[in-house]
Protein backbone atom coordinates (compact mmCIF):
# COMPACT_ATOMS: atom_id res chain seq x y z
CA UNK A 1 0.00 0.00 0.00
CA UNK A 2 1.38 3.39 -1.00
CA UNK A 3 0.96 6.35 1.37
CA UNK A 4 1.29 9.16 -1.16
CA UNK A 5 0.46 12.66 0.05
CA UNK A 6 -3.02 14.10 -0.47
CA UNK A 7 -3.22 16.88 -3.06
CA UNK A 8 -5.96 18.92 -4.77
CA UNK A 9 -6.62 20.18 -8.28
CA UNK A 10 -8.74 23.36 -8.12
CA UNK A 11 -10.33 24.79 -11.27
CA UNK A 12 -11.10 28.48 -11.60
CA UNK A 13 -14.85 27.76 -11.51
CA UNK A 14 -14.42 26.45 -7.95
CA UNK A 15 -14.48 22.73 -8.80
CA UNK A 16 -12.14 20.72 -6.56
CA UNK A 17 -10.70 17.26 -7.31
CA UNK A 18 -9.00 15.25 -4.55
CA UNK A 19 -6.06 13.02 -5.43
CA UNK A 20 -2.67 11.70 -4.39
CA UNK A 21 0.77 13.05 -5.25
CA UNK A 22 3.29 10.99 -7.22
CA UNK A 23 5.49 13.84 -8.48
CA UNK A 24 7.16 16.83 -6.87
CA UNK A 25 5.39 18.09 -3.75
CA UNK A 26 5.12 21.58 -5.18
CA UNK A 27 2.12 23.83 -5.77
CA UNK A 28 1.77 24.98 -9.37
CA UNK A 29 -0.78 26.60 -11.67
CA UNK A 30 -1.55 26.77 -15.38
CA UNK A 31 -4.12 26.15 -18.10
CA UNK A 32 -5.75 22.73 -17.66
CA UNK A 33 -5.96 20.82 -20.97
CA UNK A 34 -6.58 17.18 -21.87
CA UNK A 35 -4.92 14.72 -24.25
CA UNK A 36 -6.73 11.56 -25.42
CA UNK A 37 -3.62 9.62 -26.54
CA UNK A 38 -3.22 6.11 -25.12
CA UNK A 39 0.60 6.18 -25.03
CA UNK A 40 3.48 8.62 -25.45
CA UNK A 41 3.64 10.39 -22.10
CA UNK A 42 7.47 10.85 -22.24
CA UNK A 43 7.11 12.68 -25.56
CA UNK A 44 4.05 14.67 -24.50
CA UNK A 45 5.53 15.86 -21.21
CA UNK A 46 8.66 17.14 -23.00
CA UNK A 47 6.73 18.81 -25.85
CA UNK A 48 7.38 22.59 -25.49
CA UNK A 49 3.86 23.26 -26.84
CA UNK A 50 2.60 22.26 -23.34
CA UNK A 51 4.60 25.01 -21.60
CA UNK A 52 2.45 26.71 -18.99
CA UNK A 53 -0.21 24.00 -19.03
CA UNK A 54 -1.40 21.30 -16.64
CA UNK A 55 -1.89 18.16 -18.70
CA UNK A 56 -4.75 15.74 -18.10
CA UNK A 57 -4.21 12.29 -19.66
CA UNK A 58 -7.57 10.67 -20.37
CA UNK A 59 -6.19 7.12 -20.79
CA UNK A 60 -6.75 5.59 -17.34
CA UNK A 61 -3.42 3.80 -16.72
CA UNK A 62 -0.22 5.85 -16.92
CA UNK A 63 3.37 5.08 -15.86
CA UNK A 64 3.43 1.35 -16.55
CA UNK A 65 6.35 1.57 -19.00
CA UNK A 66 8.44 4.11 -17.06
CA UNK A 67 10.64 6.64 -18.86
CA UNK A 68 13.90 6.32 -20.84
CA UNK A 69 17.29 7.85 -20.07
CA UNK A 70 17.84 11.54 -20.85
CA UNK A 71 20.71 11.09 -23.33
CA UNK A 72 21.65 13.37 -26.21
CA UNK A 73 23.35 12.94 -29.59
CA UNK A 74 24.81 16.09 -31.18
CA UNK A 75 22.68 18.26 -28.91
CA UNK A 76 19.40 16.49 -29.76
CA UNK A 77 17.59 14.31 -27.24
CA UNK A 78 17.59 10.60 -28.13
CA UNK A 79 14.15 9.84 -26.68
CA UNK A 80 12.48 13.07 -25.60
CA UNK A 81 11.12 16.11 -27.44
CA UNK A 82 13.14 18.74 -25.55
CA UNK A 83 15.71 19.08 -22.80
CA UNK A 84 13.25 18.85 -19.88
CA UNK A 85 9.64 18.30 -18.81
CA UNK A 86 7.63 21.28 -20.07
CA UNK A 87 4.22 20.86 -18.41
CA UNK A 88 3.34 22.65 -15.16
CA UNK A 89 1.66 19.53 -13.82
CA UNK A 90 0.30 16.09 -14.74
CA UNK A 91 -3.17 14.77 -13.86
CA UNK A 92 -4.01 11.06 -14.30
CA UNK A 93 -6.51 8.49 -13.09
CA UNK A 94 -4.42 5.44 -12.14
CA UNK A 95 -0.65 5.58 -11.62
CA UNK A 96 1.43 2.44 -12.03
CA UNK A 97 4.08 2.58 -9.31
CA UNK A 98 5.76 -0.41 -10.96
CA UNK A 99 7.06 -0.17 -14.53
CA UNK A 100 8.52 -2.50 -17.16
CA UNK A 101 10.05 -1.64 -20.53
CA UNK A 102 13.29 -2.54 -22.31
CA UNK A 103 14.26 1.13 -22.52
CA UNK A 104 13.04 2.33 -19.10
CA UNK A 105 15.60 3.80 -16.67
CA UNK A 106 13.31 5.21 -13.99
CA UNK A 107 9.67 5.61 -13.00
CA UNK A 108 7.44 8.43 -14.18
CA UNK A 109 7.15 9.66 -10.58
CA UNK A 110 10.92 9.77 -10.12
CA UNK A 111 11.27 11.72 -13.36
CA UNK A 112 8.62 14.26 -12.31
CA UNK A 113 10.37 14.78 -8.97
CA UNK A 114 13.75 15.28 -10.70
CA UNK A 115 12.17 18.00 -12.85
CA UNK A 116 10.27 19.59 -9.92
CA UNK A 117 6.89 18.96 -11.60
CA UNK A 118 3.83 17.92 -9.56
CA UNK A 119 1.72 14.92 -10.54
CA UNK A 120 -1.67 13.77 -9.23
CA UNK A 121 -3.32 10.38 -9.53
CA UNK A 122 -6.66 9.14 -8.25
CA UNK A 123 -8.54 11.85 -10.16
CA UNK A 124 -11.77 11.07 -12.05
CA UNK A 125 -10.29 12.18 -15.37
CA UNK A 126 -13.49 11.32 -17.25
CA UNK A 127 -15.46 13.81 -15.16
CA UNK A 128 -12.66 16.38 -15.40
CA UNK A 129 -12.51 16.01 -19.20
CA UNK A 130 -16.30 16.39 -19.46
CA UNK A 131 -16.03 19.69 -17.59
CA UNK A 132 -13.24 20.90 -19.89
CA UNK A 133 -15.21 19.90 -22.99
CA UNK A 134 -18.33 21.69 -21.79
CA UNK A 135 -16.70 24.83 -20.41
CA UNK A 136 -13.47 24.89 -22.44
CA UNK A 137 -9.87 24.83 -21.23
CA UNK A 138 -9.73 26.37 -17.76
CA UNK A 139 -7.22 27.81 -15.37
CA UNK A 140 -6.31 25.43 -12.58
CA UNK A 141 -3.89 24.99 -9.71
CA UNK A 142 -2.36 22.08 -7.85
CA UNK A 143 -2.23 22.71 -4.09
CA UNK A 144 -1.11 20.75 -1.02
CA UNK A 145 -1.93 23.05 1.91
CA UNK A 146 -4.99 25.02 0.85
CA UNK A 147 -6.78 26.96 -1.88
CA UNK A 148 -4.77 30.16 -1.21
CA UNK A 149 -1.39 28.41 -1.50
CA UNK A 150 -0.88 29.73 -5.03
CA UNK A 151 -2.73 32.01 -7.48
CA UNK A 152 -4.28 30.93 -10.78
CA UNK A 153 -2.14 31.52 -13.87
CA UNK A 154 -3.12 32.00 -17.54
CA UNK A 155 -0.13 31.17 -19.79
CA UNK A 156 -1.89 32.74 -22.78
CA UNK A 157 -1.28 36.18 -21.25
CA UNK A 158 2.51 35.75 -21.50
CA UNK A 159 4.90 35.16 -24.39
CA UNK A 160 5.46 31.41 -23.97
CA UNK A 161 7.32 31.18 -27.30
CA UNK A 162 10.07 33.45 -25.98
CA UNK A 163 10.47 31.11 -22.98
CA UNK A 164 10.55 27.94 -25.10
CA UNK A 165 12.81 29.14 -27.92
CA UNK A 166 16.58 28.67 -28.06
CA UNK A 167 18.62 31.71 -27.08
CA UNK A 168 21.33 31.51 -29.76
CA UNK A 169 21.89 30.20 -33.28
CA UNK A 170 22.64 26.45 -33.36
CA UNK A 171 23.79 24.59 -36.49
CA UNK A 172 23.31 20.85 -37.15
CA UNK A 173 24.47 18.69 -40.06
CA UNK A 174 26.59 19.52 -43.10
CA UNK A 175 24.34 19.05 -46.12
CA UNK A 176 24.57 21.12 -49.28
CA UNK A 177 21.10 22.61 -48.75
CA UNK A 178 20.68 25.03 -45.84
CA UNK A 179 17.40 25.20 -43.93
CA UNK A 180 16.72 27.90 -41.35
CA UNK A 181 14.45 26.60 -38.58
CA UNK A 182 12.72 29.29 -36.53
CA UNK A 183 12.56 27.79 -33.04
CA UNK A 184 9.23 28.71 -31.46
CA UNK A 185 9.54 25.73 -29.10
CA UNK A 186 10.61 23.02 -31.53
CA UNK A 187 10.06 19.31 -30.85
CA UNK A 188 13.32 17.43 -31.30
CA UNK A 189 11.80 14.92 -33.71
CA UNK A 190 11.31 17.78 -36.17
CA UNK A 191 15.07 18.30 -35.98
CA UNK A 192 15.65 14.56 -36.44
CA UNK A 193 13.28 14.31 -39.43
CA UNK A 194 14.89 17.24 -41.25
CA UNK A 195 18.43 16.04 -40.57
CA UNK A 196 17.53 12.61 -41.99
CA UNK A 197 16.92 14.42 -45.28
CA UNK A 198 20.61 15.42 -45.42
CA UNK A 199 20.27 19.17 -44.94
CA UNK A 200 22.26 21.65 -42.90
CA UNK A 201 19.87 22.89 -40.22
CA UNK A 202 20.32 26.38 -38.77
CA UNK A 203 18.15 26.73 -35.65
CA UNK A 204 17.49 30.36 -34.72
CA UNK A 205 15.60 32.07 -31.86
CA UNK A 206 11.97 33.06 -32.42
CA UNK A 207 12.73 36.78 -32.92
CA UNK A 208 15.98 36.39 -34.88
CA UNK A 209 16.17 38.15 -38.27
CA UNK A 210 17.06 35.10 -40.37
CA UNK A 211 16.80 37.12 -43.58
CA UNK A 212 20.39 38.23 -42.99
CA UNK A 213 21.56 34.62 -43.45
CA UNK A 214 22.04 32.56 -46.60
CA UNK A 215 19.49 29.74 -46.80
CA UNK A 216 17.63 27.55 -49.27
CA UNK A 217 14.46 26.96 -47.23
CA UNK A 218 12.65 28.27 -44.17
CA UNK A 219 10.98 26.03 -41.57
CA UNK A 220 8.79 27.44 -38.79
CA UNK A 221 8.38 25.14 -35.78
CA UNK A 222 5.64 24.33 -33.31
CA UNK A 223 5.45 26.20 -30.03
CA UNK A 224 3.33 27.07 -26.99
CA UNK A 225 0.84 29.77 -26.16
CA UNK A 226 -0.72 32.66 -28.01
CA UNK A 227 0.69 33.37 -31.51
CA UNK A 228 -0.23 37.06 -31.18
CA UNK A 229 2.95 37.53 -29.11
CA UNK A 230 5.08 36.61 -32.15
CA UNK A 231 4.75 39.77 -34.26
CA UNK A 232 8.53 39.94 -34.65
CA UNK A 233 8.53 36.43 -36.13
CA UNK A 234 5.61 37.30 -38.43
CA UNK A 235 7.45 40.39 -39.66
CA UNK A 236 10.52 38.29 -40.55
CA UNK A 237 8.37 35.65 -42.27
CA UNK A 238 6.57 38.32 -44.26
CA UNK A 239 9.91 39.66 -45.48
CA UNK A 240 10.99 36.13 -46.51
CA UNK A 241 7.71 35.72 -48.42
CA UNK A 242 8.76 38.50 -50.78
CA UNK A 243 11.07 35.91 -52.37
CA UNK A 244 10.36 32.47 -53.81
CA UNK A 245 12.33 30.17 -51.51
CA UNK A 246 10.34 27.28 -49.94
CA UNK A 247 8.66 27.93 -46.59
CA UNK A 248 7.06 25.28 -44.38
CA UNK A 249 5.43 25.50 -40.96
CA UNK A 250 4.18 23.04 -38.36
CA UNK A 251 1.54 23.79 -35.68
CA UNK A 252 2.49 27.26 -34.38
CA UNK A 253 4.35 27.56 -37.70
CA UNK A 254 1.03 27.16 -39.52
CA UNK A 255 -0.48 29.98 -37.49
CA UNK A 256 2.48 32.32 -37.94
CA UNK A 257 2.71 31.69 -41.69
CA UNK A 258 -1.04 32.37 -41.89
CA UNK A 259 -0.67 35.59 -39.92
CA UNK A 260 2.16 36.66 -42.24
CA UNK A 261 -0.23 36.04 -45.13
CA UNK A 262 -2.89 38.25 -43.55
CA UNK A 263 -5.10 35.65 -41.83
CA UNK A 264 -6.48 35.85 -38.30
CA UNK A 265 -6.11 33.32 -35.45
CA UNK A 266 -8.66 32.40 -32.79
CA UNK A 267 -8.62 30.27 -29.63
CA UNK A 268 -10.34 26.90 -29.77
CA UNK A 269 -12.73 25.95 -26.97
CA UNK A 270 -10.56 23.07 -25.73
CA UNK A 271 -8.03 22.51 -28.52
CA UNK A 272 -6.85 19.39 -30.32
CA UNK A 273 -4.53 17.17 -28.30
CA UNK A 274 -4.43 13.51 -29.33
CA UNK A 275 -3.09 10.88 -31.73
CA UNK A 276 -6.35 10.36 -33.58
CA UNK A 277 -7.38 13.60 -35.26
CA UNK A 278 -8.67 12.90 -38.82
CA UNK A 279 -7.73 15.46 -41.47
CA UNK A 280 -8.61 15.63 -45.15
CA UNK A 281 -6.39 17.05 -47.86
CA UNK A 282 -8.47 19.69 -49.63
CA UNK A 283 -9.47 18.98 -53.27
CA UNK A 284 -8.70 15.28 -52.85
CA UNK A 285 -10.12 12.13 -51.29
CA UNK A 286 -7.05 11.58 -49.12
CA UNK A 287 -7.59 11.43 -45.36
CA UNK A 288 -4.97 11.00 -42.64
CA UNK A 289 -4.89 10.22 -38.92
CA UNK A 290 -2.69 12.81 -37.21
CA UNK A 291 -1.02 13.68 -33.92
CA UNK A 292 -1.96 17.15 -32.66
CA UNK A 293 -1.28 19.56 -29.83
CA UNK A 294 -2.67 23.07 -30.23
CA UNK A 295 -5.17 25.42 -28.64
CA UNK A 296 -5.43 28.05 -31.42
CA UNK A 297 -6.54 27.78 -35.04
CA UNK A 298 -6.47 29.73 -38.32
CA UNK A 299 -9.76 31.24 -39.47
CA UNK A 300 -10.25 29.76 -42.96
CA UNK A 301 -12.46 32.64 -44.07
CA UNK A 302 -9.67 35.13 -43.28
CA UNK A 303 -7.16 33.63 -45.74
CA UNK A 304 -6.20 36.10 -48.48
CA UNK A 305 -6.82 35.54 -52.19
CA UNK A 306 -3.28 34.16 -52.68
CA UNK A 307 -3.85 31.39 -50.12
CA UNK A 308 -6.08 28.38 -49.67
CA UNK A 309 -6.58 25.64 -47.05
CA UNK A 310 -4.38 22.57 -47.54
CA UNK A 311 -6.00 20.34 -44.87
CA UNK A 312 -9.29 20.43 -42.97
CA UNK A 313 -10.14 18.72 -39.66
CA UNK A 314 -12.92 16.20 -40.24
CA UNK A 315 -14.18 16.42 -36.65
CA UNK A 316 -14.94 20.14 -36.50
CA UNK A 317 -14.04 21.61 -39.90
CA UNK A 318 -11.21 23.76 -38.55
CA UNK A 319 -8.10 24.61 -40.54
CA UNK A 320 -5.27 22.07 -40.49
CA UNK A 321 -2.89 23.67 -42.98
CA UNK A 322 -2.53 26.26 -45.73
CA UNK A 323 -0.72 26.64 -49.04
CA UNK A 324 0.12 29.53 -51.34
CA UNK A 325 -1.47 29.33 -54.78
CA UNK A 326 1.70 30.19 -56.74
CA UNK A 327 4.71 30.12 -54.39
CA UNK A 328 6.27 27.11 -52.55
CA UNK A 329 4.80 28.04 -49.18
CA UNK A 330 2.74 25.53 -47.15
CA UNK A 331 2.11 24.41 -43.59
CA UNK A 332 0.33 21.88 -41.38
CA UNK A 333 -1.46 22.48 -38.09
CA UNK A 334 -0.85 18.86 -37.02
CA UNK A 335 2.46 17.07 -36.34
CA UNK A 336 3.81 15.06 -39.31
CA UNK A 337 6.83 14.12 -37.19
CA UNK A 338 4.44 12.45 -34.67
CA UNK A 339 6.56 11.64 -31.57
CA UNK A 340 4.38 10.34 -30.27
CA UNK A 341 1.62 9.33 -32.64
CA UNK A 342 0.97 8.18 -36.23
CA UNK A 343 3.48 8.90 -39.00
CA UNK A 344 0.90 8.99 -41.82
CA UNK A 345 1.88 12.50 -42.89
CA UNK A 346 5.69 12.31 -42.72
CA UNK A 347 5.69 12.82 -46.50
CA UNK A 348 5.33 16.56 -45.79
CA UNK A 349 9.05 16.68 -44.94
CA UNK A 350 9.77 15.19 -48.38
CA UNK A 351 7.49 17.79 -49.99
CA UNK A 352 9.49 20.54 -48.34
CA UNK A 353 12.98 19.18 -49.04
CA UNK A 354 12.13 18.41 -52.67
CA UNK A 355 11.36 22.10 -53.20
CA UNK A 356 14.78 23.26 -51.95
Amino acid sequence: MYSDKAVQLILDDGTVFEGRSFGAEKANAGEVVFNTAMVGYPESLTDPSYLGQILVVTFPLVGNYGVPDNTFTNGISDFYESEKIQVNGLIISDYSHEYSHWNAKKSLGEWLKENDVPGIYGIDTRELTKILREKGSMKGKIVFKGADEIDFYDPNMDNQVALASCKEVITYGNGTKKVVLVDCGVKHNILRCLLKKGVTLIRVPWDYDFNQLEWDGLFISNGPGNPDFCEETVKNIRKAMEGDKPICGICMGNQLLSKAGGATIYKLKYGHRSHNQPVKMVDSTKCFITSQNHGFAVANASLGSDWEPLFINLNDGTNEGIKHKTKPFFSAQFHPEAASGPTDTSFLFDMFVEKL
